[in-house]
């Protein structure tokens, strides 16, 4: 664990000090600003709504892929990689490291958002405060999901940012809607059927909380695996 402490260091260092950083705050403070709107104009019965198709669809994965590639991606492409790995520790350690900054600040910036706007409904809608843990909970898992497929991902392409957003528009915004079985296998989708189950499920829509789970888990666990892979060849590569 010491020995990773300089990995999780330098690399929220390099994502915090980056003007980007801002712009996701930013970006996850839409959610709440879009409440506080809507509040205004008497729109109180929409907060579900923004929870699935502006936090899910849209912040959640945003945040996720600026930060998940950033983390890893940003150290390859400009070398530095290079003096991260001759340090003693075990690649899978360092991947866990940089993934878990990662996960976090989409965690940190997401889940605050997600509860600023239940807060703000429920002076009015009392059992809106289920919906938004259920959210909080799986928003969480969901970002993790993401932030370490597009970590490691950033390890494999320099075009990682292109192809985050092409998974995220093509195959979570459309075949997932024309083609049903592909909601097997989209971050989005199991994130939804993690909230809804949270929530006592009742969505003909969302994936049942097994396959969910289980989509999560395998995201989670295979980046981790992949990534760990992927710095071990580079090192090789480096050491010709």
């Amino acid at each position: 664990m010491i020995r990773t402490m300089p990995v999780v260091a330098i690399t929220l260092r390099s994502l915090l000090d980056r003007r980007r950083f801002w712009l996701m705050v930013l970006l996850a403070a839409v959610p709440v600003l879009v409440t506080l709107i809507a509040r205004a104009l008497g729109e109180v019965t929409f907060s579900e709504h923004v929870f699935d198709r502006l936090v899910i669809r849209a912040v959640l994965p945003l945040i996720a892929l600026v930060f998940g590639t950033g983390a890893l991606g940003s150290e390859i492409e400009d070398g530095t990689i290079v003096y991260l790995l001759t340090k003693p520790a075990r690649r899978f350690r360092i991947v866990v490291a940089k993934g878990a900054v990662a996960a976090g600040l989409t965690a940190a910036l997401v889940v605050p958002a997600i509860v600023l706007t239940g807060l703000i409904v429920a002076t009015q809608e009392a059992d809106i405060l289920g919906a938004t843990a259920a959210y909080a909970i799986a928003a969480a898992l969901g970002g993790s999901a993401y932030a370490l497929a597009f970590m490691t991902l950033s390890g494999f392409t320099s075009r990682a940012l292109a192809i985050g957003l092409g998974y995220m528009l093509i195959w979570e915004g459309v075949l997932a809607g024309l083609l049903p079985g592909t909601q097997t296998f989209s971050i989005r989708q199991a994130t939804m059927g993690l909230a809804d189950a949270l929530q006592g499920g009742g969505s003909s829509d969302a994936l049942d909380p097994t396959t969910s789970i289980a989509v999560l888990t395998i995201v989670i666990l295979g980046s981790l695996a992949l990534g760990s892979w992927r710095l071990s060849r580079y090192q090789l590569r480096g050491g010709d």
